[in-house]
């Protein structure tokens, strides 16, 4: 099975999980496992280069999907709309739909460079923040989805919805450390995440994709 995954921050945990459980359960030896932003795990996933990935919910109604997103309840703190002229984040799908969605105007900029601008003291504004002001509702901005081996990524998927989150301390410092921010900082990220499709999110993504369609 090739399986591709969102090479940002808040996907850590699952990350984690996913390389102790392939370990755990005898499967890591059949698994491809690739990285990338979440432009290119659409892309990937499209064009059958991989069979099961997390990849913009904007793209999600093409595939068959588990009940794993990557979902902020409020402020995500990592997807904002700065200040100047109009332009897309090329990393990105749903956030750039989400911005036309909201009628902002302004430059996208999404995932760990988002996080890092944010942190250093960058000011814009947070598209989920945005969206649950109008909606008061979370937001989706990605699905785990799949082409095939549907019953091993379901039970991938359910196994790690019962998980407790647990990151070593050695792997927040590494990934920290490579962002150039704390472990603190990145734990403090890690609170705004959800992962499991709840109703309200699942009605919040019905919601942005009736409204996506508009534009």
């Amino acid at each position: 099975m090739k399986f591709g995954s969102i090479s940002y921050l808040n996907l850590l945990p699952f990350q984690v999980f996913l390389k102790r459980y392939l370990r755990d359960s005898g499967l890591k030896k059949g698994l491809a496992y690739r990285k990338n932003v979440p432009s290119q795990i659409n892309k990937a996933l499209h064009k059958r280069q991989i069979d099961a990935g997390f990849i913009s919910s904007i793209e999600s109604t093409k595939y068959k999907c588990t009940n794993l997103g990557i979902i902020a309840n409020r402020a995500v703190y990592s997807v904002f709309v700065l200040k100047g002229e109009n332009r897309s984040d090329h990393e990105s799908a749903s956030s750039n739909r989400l911005a036309k969605v909201l009628n902002l105007k302004g430059r996208v900029l999404i995932g760990d460079k988002a996080l890092v601008y944010y942190l250093n003291g960058g000011k814009g504004i947070d598209l989920a923040t945005q969206w649950y002001k109008k909606t008061k509702l979370p937001f989706a901005f990605a699905r785990l989805c799949y082409t095939c081996h549907g019953k091993t990524v379901e039970k991938i998927a359910k196994n790690f919805s019962k998980q407790p989150i647990k990151i070593p301390q050695y792997i927040l410092k590494r990934e920290a450390h490579k962002r150039g921010i704390t472990p603190k900082q990145l734990q403090w990220y890690l609170k705004h995440i959800e992962y499991n499709m709840t109703y309200k999110a699942k009605k919040s993504l019905k919601l942005f994709l009736k409204k996506s369609n508009k534009i």
